[in-house]
């Protein structure tokens, strides 16, 4: 009845034979089955009950969950928080009642493939300002287009891999992964592999990912607000995803605010609108928005934004506490273009300066100046009490969607291996010991991402959040390691990463003769693939690209000490003290 072929019974309760501890979390395990999707292979009971109860064994070192009223040694369980709506009494979520039926056929959405999606972003009314002119048409502008051909990809690998990059929504629709609420750490994890393939692909911020952690966030805490509040905002939430899937468009997140003086709250600002914040009310439950968001990726390359608070609100905050939908190209909104190191070359017409001149990232500054946004894409409106829990699922997801950055290590580690077989020293010992500390470093950063997807758990509402503490400790890593593979990809680089002339003089009648003839470097290398090379670690490292994959590493969904206070949080020091002083025979 779980739909899996064989369970193998080889718990301490079975062995034991008590049967009262599994006649009791019969209904749970039941009820978690249809929540996982197991493969079809043999699955160990143990796993299972795992999943649901990761604190089982927390007495001590050794002793198993049980039944302590018949003779068994070790006592009864309790069901992890992130599970306690998997119960007998209400087995169906919103997320399981709304699955698309396995017989029914799957419908093809509006949007496809990458050429319908650049079409879908001509011709919009937007207001944007780039290099100081305010562009009509953006999506063909040279420092634009590479962020727009990146996200394009996302669609292109759906073609090539729709197991990976697609998923049947509950709108019956098979749309992109990227807006699928994730039902399984199944899911949780094939975003995960999703990621790091387009990282590989692009070499860039491909600009997804904060959508999707947005409307997975947005899916549970809705729900978790109307159980409370009585308010009718998961339902809302429930139409605009389905809207969107059918359609497949771009959702795109803002939750970073401008934030002023760091030391006031919103409501204390000099300014009221260096927060976003609901300005006013209009008859039949609009809101009207004044504010901007900061570091806004790929938003202007989006059709939706949903838009969340920056952080945890106290009641006198109350109007800043707002979670809504926004059409990109709704009226009052401008979008202020963010200059990148060396983006000017995107002008010059060398593609080989530009070291990756088909993919690129994008960030603006988003302001709102009287964005009505009507009542039903309003999905939280003064609930100050789930703005902290908003933010931390958020970041739960968001925290471990940085194993792009492994993708684009994939990459960087690629670069560094041919410039050291292009520059003839791929076999010194040194040179491979630094090349496998780039592997080594880049694979902590996707075995955590990892480690948090498939440690997911199912919230009330139905969709699965990742494992928080390894979430944070991806993000840890990539505020750090992604610093040590560049300075060492710059190492086996050489000095003529930041030396190397420009195209124009490689073409030039008297200088570039002179070049070919003195950069020449292993036999059978040509000049033009060595500064290829060259000028893509450049672009990665210190050009327009370095954005996504340093300084982007660094401060996206949220900076080192923030990971580091979850992390605090989480690791449970008594609880390990306590097993230090078991092993140790301390007795206090």
């Amino acid at each position: 009845s779980t739909g899996f072929q064989r369970i193998s019974f080889t718990h301490h309760w079975w062995r034991s034979g008590c049967l009262r501890p599994i006649m009791a979390a019969a209904g749970r395990l039941g009820a978690l089955a249809r929540h996982v999707q197991a493969p079809h292979t043999e699955l160990d009971v143990e796993d299972l009950a795992q999943l649901a109860w990761p604190d089982a064994g927390s007495n001590g070192p050794g002793k198993l969950a049980g039944c302590s009223s018949c003779g068994c040694s070790s006592s009864a369980l309790s069901p992890a928080p992130v599970a306690a709506a998997l119960t007998t009494q209400d087995p169906e979520t919103p997320l399981a009642l709304l699955s698309w039926p396995k017989d029914q056929p799957v419908k093809d959405p509006e949007i496809t493939t990458a050429d319908e999606y650049i079409k879908s972003l001509r011709n919009r009314d937007i207001k944007v300002y780039i290099q100081g002119e305010m562009v009509s048409n953006f999506v063909d502008h040279p420092i634009v287009w590479p962020s727009v051909n990146a996200l394009a990809e996302t669609y292109r690998l759906a073609q090539d891999n729709p197991n990976l990059a697609t998923a049947i929504g509950f709108s019956g629709v098979r749309m992109s992964r990227f807006l699928h609420i994730a039902k399984s750490a199944e899911d949780l994890v094939l975003q995960s592999q999703m990621q790091r393939e387009l990282g590989r692909r692009t070499g860039t911020c491909f600009q997804r990912c904060v959508g999707m952690d947005a409307c997975n966030a947005m899916w549970s805490t809705t729900y978790d607000i109307d159980k409370k509040h009585g308010t009718s905002y998961h339902r809302r939430f429930q139409d605009f995803m389905a809207m969107v899937q059918r359609q497949n468009c771009v959702v795109g997140g803002a939750m970073t605010d401008m934030k002023g003086d760091r030391s006031l709250a919103p409501s204390q600002q000099e300014d009221p609108d260096l927060f976003v914040r609901v300005s006013d009310r209009r008859p039949g439950g609009s809101l009207v928005l004044r504010g901007a968001k900061a570091h806004q990726t790929g938003t202007l390359n989006s059709h939706w934004m949903i838009v969340m608070p920056g952080g945890k609100l106290d009641p006198a905050d109350k109007d800043y506490a707002i979670a809504c939908a926004v059409p990109v190209d709704a009226p009052g909104l401008t979008y202020i273009y963010g200059r990148q190191s060396c983006d000017l070359r995107a002008m010059e017409g060398s593609e080989v300066d530009q070291g990756n001149a088909k993919f690129g990232g994008q960030e603006t500054i988003v302001c709102f100046e009287d964005v009505e946004v009507p009542a039903h894409y309003v999905f939280m409106d003064g609930e100050v009490d789930f703005t902290g829990i908003l933010v931390e699922r958020f970041t739960a997801y968001h925290r471990r969607s940085y194993i792009c950055k492994a993708g684009l290590g994939d990459v960087m580690l690629g670069a560094a291996a041919t410039i050291s077989d292009y520059n003839g020293v791929s076999k010194a010992s040194h040179i491979k010991d630094k090349i496998v500390e780039i592997a080594y470093l880049n694979e902590n950063i996707a075995g955590t991402a990892l480690a948090a997807s498939y440690g997911g758990k199912a919230t009330a509402s139905g969709n699965f959040l990742p494992e928080v503490m390894m979430a944070n400790v991806c993000k840890h890593n990539v505020t750090k390691l992604p610093y040590e593979i560049a300075r060492l990809s710059q190492d086996l680089a050489g000095g003529l990463l930041v030396t190397l002339p420009s195209d124009k003089e490689f073409r030039h009648e008297v200088a570039g003769p002179l070049l070919e003839k003195f950069l020449k470097a292993k036999k059978g290398v040509t000049v033009e693939n060595r500064r290829r090379i060259l000028r893509l670690i450049e672009n990665m490292t210190m050009g327009r690209n370095a954005v996504g994959y340093l300084s982007e590493s660094m401060h996206g969904a949220g900076s080192p000490q923030a990971q580091r206070v979850l992390i605090q949080r989480l690791m449970d020091v008594e609880g390990k003290k306590k097993l230090a002083k078991h092993l140790a025979g301390i007795k206090e």
